[in-house]
């Protein structure tokens, strides 16, 4: 289908362009005509020649915009442009706007508070790659198959990174690829039917950014160039903003409204920012290690605020519908620049909170929301409401801009897999954790077959928002409660 709709792009440029050409040569001569001849007569009848000739490209013109120029009518349609800004690795409290004492982030805070804001905000899972495919997709982890990092090689013995850069490998993962992003329908794929053009930068796991349903994207794919999860992407935000820049203004003298997907490795390792910003926090953080944690937050608000600019100077401000989200959270150890055991792949807030934000000027109200929940499988079917789509029915989340559909949700959900996938086709095989989150209560329910000892624990996330109360003995209707509501959403198997 991606393939087919390239093709046919094609084809419709060499027909306006054949057109074009053949009136433009007709024209041409009538002008010579008329311009070298004596005869008044001939000079009459080619003046009617070329009134016919100019009246036949007008015509043309409108037709072929009319006929082959939907985004033009994207844009006098109320269209707006759509950008995704999703952090990587970063804590759900790491901002300014929600409470930290040190970490600066003015440009996010300024987002912030021109936008819906939703402070109970939750990714499925808390591991990138799940978590950016059920971003792209609107589905939960379970649902679109791709629930680690890496697929299991079809030898699992040896030493695993020698096992990633063989060629066999290569060839699972292709395999894998083909088995999942290739029959997904992504967010891009569904603009793309609407006349949005669209870019792909930062992370990306699904192989070239034209397997996720993007027209353009920075990353490759191609493993024998470094292709794993980003490749030549993971350098927008670090290295260079330009790739942003250049496709703001080719989609404004094209005309067309475009889908931005920037997904940078900020404030990923490795903690490298500038010597200034170390020395920024060092005296209020307990480490060296976190003080640069700490200064890569500084440096991903940096990078918004240049992308904001870049909208404000190069395309329309007013008309861009802006989406804030993070892949998954993070807690620095002190003493290296790593994660603590309750944040990224954990099942705790630590690893699955953030902050989730809806900003559109003029059409969706400023506000912060710190009562109802949020999911980043949320996030497709808003942005298909806000263009005025009817709700699709196979996707599992809703409307964060409906109220009465966020005051009627029961609860949020999630599952925790194993880093590395175990079974290709089998999503049951990989999982760890399913957790449920109803009002103040938190269920976390672990998979006997894979995590060894462990049991049902239950935390009040008002009272207790880092998890340290485990209440499952105390609670038990509490607990058998959300255990009917996590089994009525995926039993597990």
């Amino acid at each position: 289908m991606r393939i087919a709709k390239v093709l046919e792009s094609k084809i419709i440029e060499f027909v306006i362009d054949w057109r074009s050409s053949v009136i433009f040569v007709a024209l041409k001569y009538t002008l010579e005509l008329i311009m070298t001849t004596t005869d008044a007569f001939v000079a009459r009848a080619g003046k009617i020649v070329c009134g016919w000739i100019f009246n036949a490209t007008a015509t043309a013109v409108i037709f072929g915009c009319l006929q082959y120029c939907p985004s033009a009518q994207a844009q006098d349609s109320g269209k707006p442009d759509i950008v995704f800004v999703i952090s990587d690795d970063q804590g759900w409290g790491d901002y300014s706007f929600m409470g930290h004492p040190h970490i600066q982030t003015p440009n996010i805070d300024s987002l912030a508070h021109e936008s819906l804001v939703f402070t109970r905000g939750y990714v499925p899972d808390s591991l990138c790659r799940p978590s950016l495919a059920s971003i792209i997709t609107g589905l939960y982890p379970h649902q679109h198959g791709i629930v680690g990092n890496d697929p299991p090689p079809r030898d699992s013995s040896g030493n695993r990174g020698r096992l990633y850069r063989s060629a066999e490998y290569q060839q699972v993962i292709d395999e894998y690829l083909r088995l999942h992003i290739d029959k997904l329908t992504t967010l891009p794929d569904r603009l793309s039917e609407r006349g949005y053009v669209s870019l792909q930068t930062g992370k990306w796991w699904e192989g070239n950014a034209t397997r996720g349903g993007f027209d353009s994207g920075m990353t490759h794919g191609d493993h024998n160039r470094g292709g794993r999860h980003g490749d030549i992407g993971l350098t927008i935000g670090r290295e260079t903003m330009q790739p942003i820049e250049q496709f703001i203004k080719r989609a404004r003298n094209e005309n067309k409204p475009y889908f931005l997907w920037y997904a940078p490795m900020l404030p990923h390792t490795p903690h490298d920012p500038d010597d200034q910003l170390i020395e920024k926090y060092k005296p209020n953080s307990e480490s060296e290690s976190v003080a640069k944690y700490w200064a890569m937050c500084e440096r991903f608000d940096s990078s918004v605020g240049e992308l904001r600019e870049m909208i404000r100077l190069h395309g329309r401000p007013r008309d861009t519908l802006i989406v804030y989200v993070c892949d998954n959270g993070w807690i620095n150890l002190p003493d290296r620049s790593a994660y603590a055991p309750k944040s990224k792949r954990s099942q705790y807030d630590g690893g699955v909170r953030t902050p989730i934000m809806i900003h559109w000027p003029g059409k969706v109200e400023a506000k912060r929301d710190e009562q109802h929940l949020a999911s980043s499988i949320d996030l497709v079917p808003t942005v298909l409401s806000l263009l005025g789509e009817d709700a699709d029915r196979t996707l599992p989340g809703l409307d964060l801009t409906n109220s009465r559909k966020l005051d009627s949700r029961q609860a949020v959900f999630g599952e925790i897999f194993e880093h590395d996938i175990v079974s290709m086709d089998n999503p049951s095989d990989s999982l760890m954790y399913r957790w449920v989150i109803h009002n103040k209560w938190k269920l976390i329910v672990p998979n006997p077959s894979r995590t060894e000892n462990a049991q049902a624990e239950l935390y009040d996330l008002i009272r207790d928002p880092f998890e340290t109360a485990n209440l499952a003995t105390s609670q038990p209707a509490e607990v058998l409660q959300l255990q009917q509501l996590l089994d009525g959403w995926w039993s597990g198997k």
